[in-house]
């Protein structure tokens, strides 16, 4: 008796010991000190401001809700596909889709961009894992690689362990965090209203969450064509703060 219960102590803290490292890894891919360039964008929040679509909280909620609802129909299949396969064949496969699925050239922009610093940043930090510096050496000299986010991110989470539901809460989870920092550093809220608000519409993302993820690349769409439209017009702003 004494010794099964040994065993299953063992058991226990081999599991756990394994686990550690992992949540680690989880918690500061999602951690926003990571440079990753996420809060130089503001998924066209700025440009919607100079459109006056947005003058209102109720405006901004809508606004960011409409956000994460355009982000799981259209990004997290690529998330998902990702994770599930975190191989070089199947990322260039997604980018390269991704890139012919995007329909504007400053969301396009944004995607490359913060999805070529997520790469080389993970490839600096997740040492134990040394297929990302190999990946993204590979896809340098290719020169045909775009290096969108959402593939990308799911790629990582892959390689790190993570479970494809977790991946994709998480990509919704950092979406709705730099939306709510860019509405911050706009004026639109103050820093403990932007807290109040994004626990509040978490419980939204949750169920778009549920009603958006685990779905295969070709089931990607837009719910939510004026968002992307009005980020295309962020290129001929007169006076911006934001990349996108």
């Amino acid at each position: 008796m004494e010794d099964d219960q040994a065993n299953v102590s063992h058991g226990k803290e081999k599991q756990a010991s394994v686990e550690l490292p992992l949540h680690w890894s989880e918690w500061q891919l999602l951690d926003s000190i990571l440079p990753t360039g996420g809060f130089a964008h503001s998924f066209g929040l700025e440009a919607a401001i100079q459109a006056r679509l947005i003058s209102s909280p109720d405006d901004l909620r809508t606004y960011v809700i409409h956000i994460l609802e355009n982000t799981g129909s259209l990004l997290l299949p690529f998330v998902c596909t990702a994770t599930m396969s975190p191989d070089l064949e199947t990322w260039h496969k997604l980018d390269r889709m991704l890139d012919a699925t995007l329909t504007n050239e400053v969301s396009r922009k944004a995607s490359t961009a913060q999805g070529s610093a997520l790469l080389r940043v993970a490839a600096s930090v997740f040492t134990e894992v040394p297929s990302l510096k190999k990946m993204r050496e590979i896809s340098l000299n290719f020169g045909d690689v775009a290096f969108h986010h959402a593939p990308l991110f799911g790629i990582i989470c892959g390689l790190l362990g993570l479970h494809r539901g977790t991946s994709q809460r998480a990509y919704m989870f950092i979406t709705l965090r730099d939306i709510i920092s860019a509405a911050t550093r706009l004026n639109l809220v103050g820093p403990l209203g932007a807290a109040v608000l994004q626990h509040q519409i978490a419980f939204v993302a949750e169920a778009m969450l549920k009603k958006w993820k685990d779905r295969a690349v070709e089931e990607a769409c837009q719910t939510s064509p004026l968002l992307d439209t009005v980020q295309g017009c962020h290129a001929y702003l007169f006076s911006r703060l934001f990349c996108s």
